[in-house]
């Protein structure tokens, strides 16, 4: 029989209730407020590890942004996407809210100047314009910053005299070109100078604070930056009962308290090993004994999606780096505990160390620190037989 599962273990899918985030949905709503009446706000970060809800959370705000009359768009960074284009595209999209008002056509030339200007300069494949030769070399101005801050300086302006403010909702920032996120750092601080109601809402990785602060050293000033983590034990608790309250069904204490233990609060292994269990209930009573006999489903389940989609991204070197980091036994590792398992020295592993943080696999935390940026992810290494096998066999994998 047919049965409807509240919780949605996926990339982004917003949960049947959204836990431990009611502070910083309050506080946002706040900025939207004031973004609504003109008062200078600064820009939001929100940063953490892969599925504590990040992408969860920006979409809830945009959806109250939506409702604030705010004017919306989400950008998902890929490392092969033109940014580019997509803040274009978003730019265009206000500039056809704004010109479906006839009192507000007249105004609409400036910012289409400077999206031509930036589309042209930038993407000379795209054909969102239709423009002659003559115009492109008149648009063509071949410097980045320069020509996205005319952007924003124009839709802000115009966000300002129709009484429309924009927020860009931006997820996955960390896979943008350092080029390009210094000009949109860039291009917002000068919109914020003139007093534009124009904001950006962010998500990525931890290391997204290192990458705006190495880029312009007034990011600091110009972002509010928020850490999201793991669920506290209410919190989680909260994420577990509410959605199947809708449905009748309870768990006990102790299947509460097992879920929170293996899950160590983190949302999307809640909402993984809830959804599983939630399968096998016969009745409205979800206990102890039914969250152990789903155990080995849910590790199972993650072993071959959630772990194994990150890992077949890796090279052969980059898998010795990470059995190498397991090897050290406790995370955090030190890069040179690293390089010690590898029988090698910190120069010799620094590429591949760089290449697995842009892979977004691992994140550099304390000096010279390394850790996962999936929880769990050691006990996956572990359970891989190449691990098991490799290690013992191989004194030194790598070649200098």
């Amino acid at each position: 029989m047919f049965k409807i599962n509240p919780y949605r273990p996926g990339a982004g899918l917003m949960p049947g209730y959204i836990a431990g985030r009611e502070k910083d949905i309050t506080n946002i709503e706040q900025i939207f407020d004031a973004l609504i009446m003109n008062i200078p706000v600064q820009s939001v970060i929100f940063s953490g590890l892969r599925g504590v809800g990040k992408t969860v959370l920006i979409n809830k705000l945009e959806s109250i942004a939506a409702e604030k009359k705010i004017f919306c768009k989400h950008i998902e960074i890929e490392e092969r996407n033109d940014f580019i284009s997509q803040i274009a595209e978003c730019s265009q999209a206000f500039l056809r809210k704004v010109s479906t008002i006839e009192k507000f056509k007249h105004l609409i030339q400036k910012p289409l100047d400077a999206i031509k200007s930036l589309i042209i300069s930038f993407n000379p494949n795209d054909n969102t314009f239709s423009v002659s030769m003559q115009e492109r070399e008149l648009y063509t101005s071949g410097n980045l910053t320069q020509s996205l801050t005319e952007v924003f300086v124009s839709i802000g302006e115009l966000g300002a005299k129709t009484g429309t403010p924009i927020c860009f909702f931006i997820d996955e920032i960390q896979y943008m070109k350092q080029k390009e996120l210094g000009a949109l750092i860039a291009a917002l601080h000068r919109a914020n100078q003139l007093g534009y109601p124009i904001m950006i809402i962010g998500a990525g990785l931890p290391k997204i604070y290192k990458m705006l602060s190495e880029e312009k050293s007034y990011s600091e000033r110009l972002f509010m930056y928020k850490e999201i983590g793991s669920l506290t034990p209410d919190e989680s608790q909260k994420a577990i009962e509410e959605p199947a309250k809708k449905f009748n069904v309870r768990y006990s204490k102790a299947a509460v308290n097992e879920i929170i233990e293996i899950t160590k609060g983190y949302p999307f292994f809640i909402q993984q090993l809830c959804q599983i269990v939630y399968n096998k209930m016969n009745d409205h009573l979800i206990d102890k004994e039914l969250v152990d006999s789903s155990i080995n489903d849910f590790f199972s389940i993650l072993d071959v999606g959630f772990f194994k989609t990150r890992y077949e991204r890796c090279s052969q070197s980059d898998k010795r780096f990470l059995f190498a980091m397991v090897k050290c036994g406790e995370l955090p590792c030190t890069i040179s505990n690293v390089a010690k398992n590898l029988h090698k020295n910190v120069n010799s592993i620094s590429t591949i160390r760089a290449q697995l943080i842009n892979k977004g696999i691992i994140y550099p935390i304390r000096y010279k620190e390394l850790d996962f940026t999936v929880p769990e992810f050691d006990g996956f290494i572990r359970r891989l037989s190449e691990y098991k096998h490799l290690w013992p066999r191989s004194k030194c994998w790598m070649r200098a």
